[in-house]
């Protein structure tokens, strides 16, 4: 059943905050151009791969709509960019029907196993013997269907037809892939059938490097057939099955065959007359999205100035008080009892408000963040419809382990669960996201889409573990406060929130006034350790449509 948004006031709130809680934020270096082509078109694609971004494109050129284009190229990236994603993970849709005006949202996410061993969790890191214990039952295979199915317009085995083809025929190694191949040689030990595809003769491939993922292609071929059955009954369930066994997975035949997908309603901020659409709960990252607009209106931010120091701390200090909340009350809503109107109220951030301050930083208790495998894609047709997709297997390559026969990549999303000494320092017992059977673990991914008088402005969504957050709530108000381009937005200097020791991660290279002037306002600045978080973009400005894909990861945008 459909629910109705949640509704947040968009209205800014005066006062200040208290947070128990210390991350961090930063900017960075202007990067080489992202490939975006900004004029007037009836379609437009952005993901992390070109190849992806090509796919989707062909999609529409071919009669097919967004859903179409999002579905096809979720699938092929599964294929050419497994470190990020695959049919093996899961991951959240939100699409906007231009014909009914309103957006609709699938939670295809992975859930615990119910023989889930909770206690060996808290024991993380686990040995690689024991990494599939961090598989849940993947999601993908049935929420990329049932969103086709729903909203598509092609047919089903031709939406697939260009992921069984690239693992079939073979696709050229992307930098970004060669990249996690190069600095991550352990695969090969770990797992044959990914030492088979990508460490030929005992090498990692190098980009541009030709391959082949023949098990995959046969397990794609028979889904494009048969649909989601193929994927969670027969053959390829017990082969995912036996492979996490193998590594002391909980998989079950009867599980996989069992997983549903939730239709939830999404978060809905009304902000600046802007009508802003993003992710509720089991994700955090409408939270955050929700809490920095009812902080701050876009006079206030526009008078500090766009990434000066002033705007960074302000902005970064929010964000901090909204980890604490992820903390204290984020999990699954089917698991926790969550009130995401009163985390968002106007009294709660007016109080919240009055504790921000230019002159000082508050620090919170330890967040993980590292990088993870993500995948963000968004899609844009000429009947206005609009797409904006977060698929993931996790970290990259998952738990590290492939079916055996049927060449899939399992997820280790149970990782991202909350360890009990995460959650001690903010005077709790247990946390809201403490690892359950047929739970699913919270989430930072965060599609986004804004309206502004029925019609989709923009669309975007990122990847990199706890960074999408912060990442996409950035470059929201890059674009709605500040009016930059999605070309511009993408590949401006960020800020993240780091783990500890430090309060604020800036990108290399990051220019020295603006390390001094954080550092005068309390900031504990360092360098972001990884970068492999990314953003996609489209905006719709005037009939036109604006695309930008993040070179963080070598993404691909094209507007036709």
């Amino acid at each position: 059943m459909r629910s109705r948004a949640l509704e947040i006031s968009g209205r800014p709130g005066r006062g200040a905050w208290w947070f128990a809680s210390s991350v961090t934020l930063a900017l960075a270096l202007a990067f080489p151009r992202a490939q975006a082509q900004p004029r007037t078109a009836g379609s437009a694609a952005a993901t992390e791969n070109v190849l992806s971004t090509r796919e989707a494109m062909r999609q529409m050129k071919l009669g097919g709509n967004a859903v179409d284009a999002a579905v096809a190229a979720a699938l092929v990236a599964g294929v050419v960019s497994p470190t990020s994603s695959g049919i093996g993970g899961g991951g959240f849709g939100l699409v906007w029907l231009a014909s009914e005006r309103k957006p609709v949202l699938l939670d295809f996410r992975e859930v615990a196993p119910k023989r889930l061993n909770a206690a060996r969790l808290e024991e993380r890191p686990l040995p690689n013997a024991e990494r599939a214990r961090l598989v849940g039952v993947p999601g993908e295979a049935k929420g990329l269907f049932e969103l086709h199915q729903r909203h598509g317009k092609r047919s089903w085995a031709e939406v697939v037809d260009g992921a069984v083809r690239a693992a079939e025929k073979g696709f050229a190694v992307g930098p970004h892939l060669a990249k996690a191949l190069a600095g991550g040689k352990e695969l090969a030990q770990l797992d044959a059938s990914i030492a088979a595809v990508y460490f030929g003769g005992g090498k990692p491939a190098a980009a541009g490097r030709l391959v082949t993922n023949p098990k995959l292609a046969a397990t794609l071929r028979r889904i494009a057939a048969e649909g989601p059955p193929a994927f969670y009954t027969g053959s390829v369930a017990a082969d995912l099955v036996a492979t996490a066994a193998s590594a002391a997975g909980a998989l079950t035949v009867d599980e996989l065959d069992a997983y549903r997908t939730v239709e939830r309603a999404p978060v809905h901020v009304k902000w600046e007359g802007y009508d802003v659409y993003t992710m509720p709960p089991p994700s955090a990252g409408g939270l955050m999205v929700a809490q920095i607009l009812g902080l701050y209106s876009s006079a206030e931010l526009k008078k500090l100035g766009f990434e000066s120091g002033a705007y960074q701390h302000l902005i970064a200090e929010g964000m901090r008080a909204s980890i604490a909340d992820r903390m204290r009350y984020i999990g699954d809503p089917a698991f926790t009892a969550i009130d995401f109107a009163a985390l968002t109220s106007k009294e709660r951030m007016a109080a919240r408000r009055r504790r921000i301050a230019l002159d000082r930083t508050h620090a919170i208790p330890r967040f993980a963040i590292q990088e993870h495998g993500t995948h963000h894609l968004v899609t844009a047709d000429a009947q206005g419809n609009v797409v904006s997709l977060t698929t993931t297997v996790n970290r990259a390559f998952g738990a590290k382990i492939s079916g055996a026969e049927s060449g899939v990549v399992l997820n280790d999303q149970l990782d991202d669960f909350t360890e009990l000494e995460d959650v001690r320092p903010f005077g709790l017992t247990q946390s809201p996201n403490r690892p359950r059977p047929g739970a699913r673990p919270a989430s930072s991914m965060t599609p986004t889409i804004v309206t502004k008088d029925g019609q989709v402005v923009l669309a975007l969504g990122g990847s990199g573990g706890p960074t999408i957050t912060t990442n996409v709530t950035q470059l929201l108000l890059a674009r709605l406060v500040f009016g930059k381009t999605p070309e511009q937005a993408v590949q401006g200097r960020r800020f993240y929130i780091p783990t500890r020791n430090a309060y604020i991660f800036l990108e290399k290279g990051a220019p020295k006034p603006l390390v001094e002037d954080l550092e005068s306002r309390g900031e504990i600045v360092a360098t972001m350790p990884f970068m492999g978080s990314a953003v996609q973009m489209i905006a719709i400005e005037n009939g036109r449509k604006l695309a930008a894909a993040d070179p963080r990861k070598h993404g691909k945008a094209e507007v036709r």
